[in-house]
C-alpha cells in the first residue's frame, strides 16, 4: 500500500492502515463504541462553548475521502473552550463520515446503534504553536463530534453545505464558502461524553480529546442522498460514489469514557 493513497476500499481500508501508519495500531484510537453502562458520569465536567465567526470559513472542498469545510485559524476567532478542555481551541475545519445506506455511516457506535453520519468539528490548542505542533500534543485536538440521524424533515442546517456540492462533485474540486457559522449545526442539548482518542484517518495521531455530543441532528434521506452523490475519482474519470468513508470501532483497552450528564 503506498503511503499516499489510504482509503476505504479494500486494497487500502482500515484493515490495512498500520502497514504504512503503524499509529492506526496504537492504544488510544478511535472510533469506539461507547457503552452506557461503561460511562463514568463525572460532575466536573462542566459545559462547553463554541463562539464562532461566520466570517471566518473559507472554501469548501472534496478531496476524494470527506467533504470539508476549511475555517480561517490564523488568530483565535473561532474557538471552543469549556467542558472537557483547558483554554481555548481554533477550529479548523469540518468533515463528514457517512455509510452507503441509510442505517450506517457515523464512526462511533452507541450501545450498538450507528447513525447514518458523523459530523467532526475539528479545533487545535493555540499553545502548541501551529496544527503541526498540536498533532504531536496529547492535548493538542478537539473534536467535537455530531451524529446525524435520517428523518422526516430536511436540516434547513445541512442546506449551505449541500447545496455546494454540485460544485464539488469531483475529488480535488474546491469552491468559496463564506459566512457560515457552523454553530448551527449543534443539536439543542449540550450534553456529551468525552474521552482522549485518535484520529480516524491516517496517521490516526492520538492527540484528540473527543468531545462526542448525546443528541443527534436530523436530516433527511434526501440529504444524505446528496452527499452520496460526491464522487471520489477525478473528473474526467468514471463516477465513483464518495460513500462508506468511516473506519470501524477500535479497542477501548482500559480508556474511560466520561459523561456529562445521568
Amino acid at each position: 500500500m503506498a503511503q499516499s493513497v489510504w482509503g476505504y476500499d479494500s486494497d487500502n481500508g482500515p484493515e490495512r492502515w498500520h502497514e504504512n501508519y503503524p499509529m492506526a495500531k496504537g492504544e488510544k484510537q478511535s472510533p469506539i463504541e461507547i457503552s452506557s453502562k461503561d460511562v463514568r458520569h463525572d460532575t466536573s465536567l462542566g459545559p462547553w462553548h463554541a463562539s464562532y465567526d461566520p466570517g471566518a470559513a473559507k472554501t469548501i472542498l472534496n478531496n476524494g475521502r470527506t467533504c470539508r469545510v476549511v475555517f480561517d485559524d490564523t488568530f483565535d476567532r473561532s474557538v471552543l473552550r469549556g467542558g472537557p478542555l483547558t483554554g481555548a481551541y481554533r477550529l479548523r475545519q469540518l468533515h463528514l463520515h457517512w455509510g452507503s445506506s441509510d442505517d450506517h455511516g457515523s464512526e462511533h457506535v452507541i450501545d450498538g446503534v450507528k447513525y447514518a453520519a458523523e459530523l467532526h468539528m475539528v479545533h487545535w490548542n493555540p499553545k502548541h504553536g501551529n496544527f503541526a505542533g498540536a498533532l504531536k500534543q496529547p492535548d493538542g485536538v478537539a473534536v467535537v463530534g455530531v451524529f446525524l440521524k435520517v428523518g422526516k424533515t430536511p436540516k434547513p442546517e445541512m442546506k449551505r453545505i449541500l447545496e455546494e456540492i454540485d460544485n464539488i462533485k469531483t475529488k480535488g474540486k474546491e469552491a468559496p464558502f463564506h459566512h457560515f457559522d457552523p454553530s448551527i449545526l449543534f443539536p439543542k442539548s449540550r450534553d456529551y461524553w468525552t474521552y482522549h482518542g485518535s484520529f480516524t484517518t491516517p496517521p490516526c495521531e492520538e492527540c484528540i480529546t473527543w468531545i462526542l455530543l448525546r443528541e443527534p441532528i436530523e436530516v433527511s434521506s434526501d440529504q444524505m442522498a446528496k452527499l452520496r452523490s460526491l464522487s471520489k475519482n477525478g473528473e474526467n474519470e468514471p463516477v465513483n460514489p464518495l460513500v462508506d468513508n468511516w473506519r470501524p470501532v477500535q479497542p477501548v483497552k482500559g480508556r474511560i469514557v466520561r459523561a456529562s450528564f445521568k
